[in-house]
């Protein structure tokens, strides 16, 4: 996921940036201000509305409007006033703990082996016996156990049949499909919220594509004002082992990461270019559809979120493998707060997230798409085959814009909510 998520306290917490597969080694924040005299402005309604049909794929359309600051009627506000002190507190304190857990687990199963190098990556995917399958379930189960914790009670899923992806794809000609089933190399899904990686890691566990640094969750700034320091300053003597837990969840990340088997990507290093990062990448799903003990690929092709309405055009470098892959196509009803992350900071979608009662997920399984032989010595064409057919299956618009657009519209936003 391209994502830049403002922090609580900018000296010591960095925000999470979830990276997949692009090529842009732009890295500003796509929330932040910025004072330079070519940002974009707007005033008033019409310029607004003329932004929000220009970028539509990242326009929020909820109760809270745009950025998440619209103007709340009273029982809004006090729904949120009541889930604030009484829900919130809950779902953080349950959240941590399933962390913990996990990081115990993670931990314990990782002692005395070593990660598997290559090329400034490094991971445990693909250790074997009770240690990969401990991780595996454990992730699964806790994965969806902080769903739960989140107000994501039920998960709605479909697998769509064979019948109608060959009737959506029969402008293919050519188009070989294997008699025998084959494993697909990598899951395709549509780009909507960080609440994604979640679902897939409660569904498959597969491994992600993931910044060097990650190590810092955008809910460590919240964990930090909301618990950590409180507790400090209720109990001061007791201030380093608080310290010592946020330090803990710090690192967390880094040690989930490695166990997903995550291909690391740093923008700001050369080795880390469009070659280098799609090279592994493609040896990664190459690797996943030959041997059925080593972890998939899960690949965002869009390289960025949208507020789930919209799918935008997909990058190539998930269709270079030339192998099977298994479309997903996410989505999130809502009744007031959408849990798309497309125009809003990280920090309020986490606060506003955890205050909603019920939260809601649609998953909608594609059979595995077998690209042709014409497919695979194009990726391009392999790539804009498969987003039709899961723009087709899922109702979602097929738009033009991408995350350079993305950067124009928080920018227009930024300086909207500064002029007003």
């Amino acid at each position: 996921m391209e994502s830049e998520l403002k922090t609580f306290d900018s000296k010591e917490n960095e925000p999470l940036q979830a990276v997949h597969e692009s090529s842009s080694k732009d890295d500003r924040p796509l929330l932040k201000s910025d004072s330079n005299a070519n940002s974009p402005k707007v005033s008033g309604v019409e310029e607004l509305e003329e932004l929000e049909k220009k970028y539509a794929a990242y326009v929020r359309k909820d109760v809270y409007g745009t950025m998440g600051r619209g103007e709340l009627p009273l029982v809004e506000k006090l729904l949120l006033g009541f889930a604030a002190v009484t829900l919130v507190p809950i779902r953080v304190v349950v959240s941590i703990s399933i962390l913990l857990i996990y990081y115990l687990i993670c931990r314990i199963c990782t002692i005395s082996i070593a990660p598997t190098r290559d090329e400034e990556q490094e991971d445990y995917a693909h250790m074997g016996g009770w240690r990969r399958s401990v991780v595996v379930q454990c992730g699964r189960f806790l994965s969806r156990a902080l769903l739960f914790t989140l107000g994501f009670y039920w998960i709605s899923e479909a697998n769509r049949n064979t019948d109608t992806a060959e009737i959506l794809t029969s402008e293919n000609e050519g188009k070989e499909q294997s008699e025998e089933p084959e494993r697909p190399g990598a899951i395709i899904s549509n780009h909507v919220s960080y609440l994604d990686i979640l679902y897939h890691m409660s569904s498959s566990f597969p491994s992600f594509v993931a910044k060097r640094s990650v190590a810092k969750l955008p809910l460590v700034g919240l964990i930090r004002l909301v618990l950590v320091l409180p507790m400090s300053k209720l109990s001061p003597g007791y201030a380093f082992f608080y310290n010592d837990i946020l330090i803990i969840i710090v690192l967390m990340p880094t040690l989930f990461c490695k166990c997903l088997g995550c291909v690391y990507v740093q923008r700001e290093s050369k080795a880390s270019d469009f070659k280098g990062v799609s090279g592994v990448v493609t040896e990664r799903v190459k690797e996943a559809h030959q041997n059925e003990s080593a972890p998939q690929m899960m690949l965002f092709p869009e390289g960025t979120t949208t507020n789930g309405d919209y799918l935008l055009p997909f990058k190539t470098g998930a269709f270079l493998s030339k192998v099977p892959i298994l479309p997903v196509i996410l989505r999130y009803p809502y009744r007031r707060f959408s849990p798309a992350w497309d125009s809003i900071s990280g920090v309020r979608h986490v606060i506003l997230l955890l205050c909603q009662f019920v939260n809601y997920i649609e998953v909608t399984r594609l059979p595995v798409y077998y690209p042709s032989q014409e497919e695979k010595d194009d990726p391009k064409l392999y790539a804009h085959n498969v987003r039709k057919l899961m723009a087709s299956e899922g109702g979602l618009t097929m738009s033009d814009i991408g995350l350079a657009e993305k950067r124009i519209y928080h920018a227009a936003l930024n300086g909207l909510v500064y002029q007003g």
